[in-house]
């Protein structure tokens, strides 16, 4: 864990605002998806779907990549954060877009409400990508792993700025193509540039490191990030230019490629460990890289292009496809890093001075393991329910799913909230 503390850091009132933000969308995530059953069992562009998605992509995922990612620049990058106040406007301007967009989505205020929405969400992108870039800019290391998350700053843009365009379309018309066609680029930008390049960018970092894996062969992540960025790039620059030809599915095995390379990084690790137990922290984290497998082969399979266009079962597999990206990937990594980052980011605030002076807890100590555990198993059950709701279209099955995720919601709050609030045990106070 001492790898997370750097004289760099900065002030936990960057970082922690992020994590209790995403901790309230997860909340508010399930309890959407609980009283949405029947959007998962139809067609995927509807309000209410959209809504979840953008809470899911926003809300939960993106927010609290950005506290991480304040946490983590100074490790990967060696050097401070470029502006700490411009992260904490971001943060403020961010939240209150993503809470205007989701109501815009959720109302069906696409002519009305969208445009400006989606405008506040695309200002506050760019101030991040300002402020990661300017980091990088001054920072004197170099390496495979900040170039990640570069790219993942530069695919957000285009992400946004596409999301952006869309929004505005609504109201002035102004593609010249189906908005379902600026759709795909705008998700694929999203997911594979945006979530996966981060994601593997810091995970290369952090799985070695709560692992204890050494000599890693790093040749692997060179390889993943050039075939998820040719990939990529190759399938937008189609999209826009030509709508979609007959190579598509190539541009998206070049992209699978980078993925499976990412995850023989893991396997690498998993095996050199010299940490044989893994917390709860790191089975969420693996449970995570092992999902992964599911929308690669969704992806491949609507990427072949076999499937009926209208077909009802190419929907269901879009459903399936985007839910096990947002809901198993992206949402299991997180559940299981915020365990490994935020108690240990509050412990340094609490006990640095009190270190060799009186008995500190651990970090692990300042949350329940046991809830951490519980919430552990009801997500899995939560995800196993949800998806056999969604390949057999029965709703009651999918709102079964919802509820155990509210319940893995609700014990992943108080976790976070008994961190967050955590008062330093006085020396006259037994620990544990």
């Amino acid at each position: 864990m001492q790898g997370l503390a750097t004289e760099n850091a900065p002030a936990p009132g960057v970082v922690v605002p992020h994590f209790i933000f995403a901790a309230i969308s997860f909340l508010v995530l399930s309890i959407m998806v609980l009283l949405s059953g029947d959007s998962f069992t139809g067609y995927f562009f509807q309000p209410h779907l959209l809504a979840i998605t953008h809470v899911a992509a926003l809300g939960w995922g993106t927010m609290i990549i950005f506290g991480a990612l304040y946490q983590l620049i100074p490790v990967i990058f060696e050097t401070s954060l470029y502006s700490e106040k411009l992260a904490k406007f971001t943060f403020w301007l961010f939240g209150l877009g993503i809470i205007f967009l989701v109501y815009a989505f959720w109302s069906g205020g696409f002519v009305s409400t969208l445009p400006h929405a989606a405008g506040t969400v695309f200002i506050a992108l760019l101030l991040f990508i300002f402020n990661v870039f300017m980091s990088i800019r001054k920072a004197e290391k170099r390496n495979i792993k900040s170039m990640f998350i570069g790219a993942a700053a530069f695919w957000l843009g285009l992400t946004a700025l596409v999301g952006t365009l869309i929004a505005f379309n609504y109201k002035y018309n102004f593609l010249s193509q189906s908005h379902l066609l600026y759709l795909k680029m705008h998700s694929h930008m999203g997911v594979a540039g945006w979530f996966l390049l981060l994601i593997f960018g810091a995970a290369s970092t952090l799985i070695p490191m709560f692992l204890i894996s050494h000599q890693m062969n790093e040749k692997k992540l060179n390889y993943s990030f050039y075939f998820i960025n040719t990939g990529l790039a190759l399938l937008s620059l189609d999209w826009l230019i030509l709508h979609g030809t007959q190579f598509l599915p190539v541009y998206g095995i070049i992209i699978i490629a980078g993925i499976v390379f990412f995850i023989s990084y893991v396997r690498e690790s998993y095996k050199k460990r010299l940490r044989k137990v893994l917390d709860v922290g790191m089975k969420h984290t693996m449970v995570a890289i092992i999902s992964l497998s599911i929308p690669v082969v969704l992806g491949l399979i609507i990427s072949q292009q076999f499937i009926d266009i209208n077909s009802g079962l190419l929907w269901k597999i879009i459903m399936l496809y985007g839910f096990s990206i947002f809901f198993m990937f992206i949402t299991s990594i997180i559940l299981g890093q915020t365990y490994k980052t935020i108690p240990f980011i509050i412990w340094l605030v609490v006990y640095t001075k009190m270190v060799g002076k009186t008995k500190t807890p651990l970090p692990k100590e300042l949350y329940s393991e046991k809830l951490a555990e519980w919430q552990l198993y009801i997500y899995l059950l939560a995800m196993v329910t949800m998806l056999t709701g969604i390949i057999s279209s029965i709703q009651v099955i999918v709102e079964a799913g919802g509820l155990f995720l509210l319940i893995t919601a609700i014990l992943y709050n108080i976790n976070v909230f008994k961190i967050v609030f955590h008062k330093a045990i006085k020396p006259d106070k037994p620990v544990g």
